[in-house]
């Protein structure tokens, strides 16, 4: 981009993460600024030890102090005139985050100028008080290309017209856009998108081109982990434990999402097989198998149900389940079917140690913390399970 991004409103002084707006209580969605980084690690490490128990930990992957998401979810407040994208305070008058120094150059620079074409435009943001306005929330990806998906939030389509008349202006202002997209989230209530999209683009899909190597295609309702590098990591530990049990011949990923760990687990002499709920990132894993030409296949399912329903077990599964974790049903299947390895991503350790507590028969082998939030309390850990 010719245009420089705002300057990140998070530093690093002495080692100590500080932000302007955390400072002054803007935002105090960050809760560990004014923690050093080095202790935010250590707590998170022990936390996860306390968990888990005591399989070989892995060293953490900490990845960056700053500028390192890929998405940026920003509520539109303000006026027409002078809109904010950032989040609400109390009273619901928007404060403007903009220059958020979570967020890569490439987001900073592209609010900038997204603030400045939904004034042009006249998109008036929604006014929650009121229960008046259009605009909801601006919902942003990057990227590893520096290529952009915008998904522009509305109440309704009421002005669907405007923002096609006016998308030119906008591709010319933001050359890296690839994708943009209006969802129609027409409720009062605080849910961040609606079921309806509108693809406004030739392109539906943003490559995430991996330093792995795997191209991973992201629709509009697409999940990916919103820290790159730390995601590559991620997918590498997997590809790493199972690259070191020959045994292994065929692999279940269940809520795989597009595909990110079937993908990087696909290879001569293994059957992948991907499951996941959503039938368009089952699509999208789907194309990505195909291009890659690996032996990968993707089910539209709910993951519990198909486990529950199957005849045959895999030699290995991987679950990557949301906060809530996997749950009894498919625990217990886990448990009483003989699948000798399993591995677990979770993002949220103690859901993470109530589902192990339901497979005594799977022990932890090795685990290892991947600080994919920092200067929260969040993290990703990862579990080689092994019978």
């Amino acid at each position: 981009m010719a245009d420089r991004a705002p300057a990140p409103s998070l530093t690093i002084v002495d080692g100590v993460p500080r932000c302007h707006h955390f400072d002054a209580f803007r935002c105090r969605s960050c809760t560990l600024l004014g923690t050093p980084r080095d202790r935010q690690l250590s707590d998170k490490e022990a936390h996860a030890r306390s968990l888990v128990g005591s399989p070989v930990w892995l060293p953490t992957v900490a990845g960056a102090d700053a500028r390192f998401r890929n998405k940026a979810k920003m509520v539109v407040g303000g006026t027409v005139d002078a809109p904010t994208l950032g989040i609400l305070d109390r009273d619901l008058a928007g404060i403007d985050l903009h220059d958020c120094g979570l967020h890569s150059d490439g987001l900073r620079a592209t609010l900038d100028r997204l603030a400045g074409w939904i004034r042009d435009a006249g998109l008036v943001p929604y006014d929650v008080a009121a229960r008046a306005g259009e605009l909801k929330h601006v919902l942003l990806t990057e990227s590893p290309d520096g290529e952009m998906m915008l998904r522009l939030v509305l109440r309704s389509t009421a002005l669907e017209a405007r923002v096609r008349s006016r998308l030119p202006a906008l591709l010319e202002a933001v050359p890296a856009l690839r994708v943009v997209t209006i969802n129609v989230q027409p409720e009062h209530k605080a849910v961040l998108e609606g079921e309806r999209e509108i693809v406004l683009t030739e392109a539906a899909t943003l490559p995430m081109r991996l330093a792995t190597g795997v191209t991973l295609r992201l629709g509009p309702r697409s999940f990916f982990q919103t820290n790159t590098a730390v995601a590559e990591a991620l997918y590498d530990q997997a590809w790493t434990w199972v690259r070191d049990l020959p045994e292994v011949r065929t692999v279940w990923d269940l809520y795989c999402g597009v595909g990110g760990f079937a993908l990087h687990l696909a290879g001569p002499g293994r059957d992948v097989r991907g499951v996941e709920v959503s039938a368009d990132a089952v699509a999208a894993a789907g194309a990505t198998a195909s291009e890659l030409g690996v032996s990968a296949e993707f089910v539209a399912a709910d993951a519990t149900a198909y486990a529950l329903a199957s005849d045959v077990v895999p030699d290995l599964v991987v679950v990557n389940p949301p906060r809530r974790g996997i749950g009894p049903d498919l625990a217990g299947w886990l448990e009483r079917s003989g699948v000798r390895h399993v591995v677990y991503s979770s993002c949220n350790a103690e859901s993470l140690a109530r589902d192990l507590a339901l497979m005594p028969s799977l022990r932890p082998v090795e685990a290892r913390v991947l600080d994919m939030f920092p200067h929260t309390t969040h993290y990703e850990v990862m579990v080689l399970l092994a019978r």
